[in-house]
């Protein structure tokens, strides 16, 4: 009898840690607060088996926190592979370690990715003509100003602004 109740209490406790793991990594996207826009990355596909088991690489992208943006350089480890943001599109992300690592948020895939980040506190990256540079973030802030363009508030389309 002591042995049935020790083998069922030691499957409530299995299951109850199964649980609380599956609530931690929760793929609401409500938890995921921060924008990230991906100008460009590269990525190493890694395979067992045929199967495709994780990819890394690293890239650069626009971090939207606060009503700001900043650029930022970034190595990642993903389970699926990564997408660059086509148009203004951006990915829901969270910090795990505030200013040092995101969790990126891959709505379509089903899935994380882990960014180890470089946060560019006065620079934002552009793409124009295909090419990536750096412009000053007080420039790109006006812009979104200007054009009431802030992904972390639902305002993920510039608008054109009012003639002056």
């Amino acid at each position: 009898m002591r042995r049935i109740f020790l083998c069922s209490l030691s499957v409530l406790v299995a299951y109850a840690l199964f649980s609380a793991a599956a609530l931690a990594a929760s793929h609401n996207p409500a938890d995921y607060p921060l924008r990230v826009h991906i100008f460009r990355h590269n990525s190493v596909s890694h395979y067992y088996d045929r199967s495709l088991e994780t990819v890394d690489g690293e890239g650069r992208a626009n971090l939207f926190e606060n009503s700001d943006a900043h650029g930022i350089d970034f190595r990642y480890h993903c389970d699926n592979r990564l997408m660059n943001s086509i148009g203004y599109e951006t990915y829901r992300a969270r910090w795990k370690k505030p200013g040092k690592e995101l969790e990126l948020l891959q709505t379509a895939m089903g899935g994380t990715c882990d960014f180890k980040v470089d946060v560019k506190e006065s620079v934002v990256y552009r793409k124009h003509k295909g090419v990536v540079s750096e412009v000053p973030a007080a420039d790109f802030k006006e812009w979104m100003i200007k054009h009431q363009y802030d992904p972390e508030h639902g305002k993920e389309l510039p608008v054109a602004a009012d003639p002056d």
